[in-house]
């Protein structure tokens, strides 16, 4: 039985977002703008017949695909969201299952640091090489999510709420990060985004 772990739907990746993702794709690279579905399955193994399932059915491009002996996760885009949301309602028939069977967001761990000191901020950004550099001075928001998959949906809305830097997005395994940085103001704005993103994600 394959059991539905993370479902989110992205009507537009942003900038930043979009430039991370790339820097750890193996498949066609998502450009800003594209429409994209993340998908988490379990066991791991059951994601190759989705991202088959998607890929004859529909025009949407493969951009990552991960498969880990618990856990699975693919990622598909393409400009038109018409043929992602299609992809989407395919997987979901075949598994016979609704998007409110993906599991329910939890959020592990959450916190924004001020003023972050320059030792911190220079090992933040040797440890995060795929990123953006968070500069000392800047605030930073931290967000930890399981599943995993959601992380990149706050992501995405936090980046369309306010003009922060993306540090890290890690979106494959047991639990989700992101980190972000920027000023007092505009960190607390995307950290809302962000939180109200987990707590409501978007499907089809």
């Amino acid at each position: 039985m394959i059991k539905l772990r993370t479902y989110v739907f992205m009507d537009s990746l942003q900038p930043q977002l979009a430039a991370y993702m790339a820097t750890v794709s193996q498949g066609f690279l998502p450009v800003p703008g594209d429409a994209c579905l993340w998908i988490e399955v379990s066991p791991g193994m059951a994601v190759h017949r989705l991202t088959d399932m998607a890929l004859k059915a529909t025009r949407v491009r493969l951009a990552q695909q991960v498969v880990e002996r618990a856990y699975g996760s693919m990622v598909i885009h393409q400009r038109d969201q018409s043929d992602v949301r299609e992809a989407g309602r395919v997987l979901l028939s075949r598994l016979g299952a609704r998007q409110e069977d993906r599991e329910t967001c939890r959020v592990a761990w959450q916190e924004t640091i001020r003023g972050i000191t320059p030792d911190h901020s220079v090992l933040i950004n040797r440890q995060n090489r795929r990123g953006s550099m968070i500069l000392p001075g800047e605030s930073l928001f931290i967000l930890e999510t399981e599943p995993a998959g959601y992380v990149v949906y706050a992501a995405n809305q936090a980046e369309k709420a306010a003009n922060i830097t993306l540090i890290d997005v890690r979106a494959v395994g047991a639990f989700g990060r992101l980190t972000l940085s920027g000023s007092e103001a505009d960190v607390d704005e995307a950290a809302e985004a962000a939180l109200a993103a987990v707590r409501h994600p978007a499907g089809i």
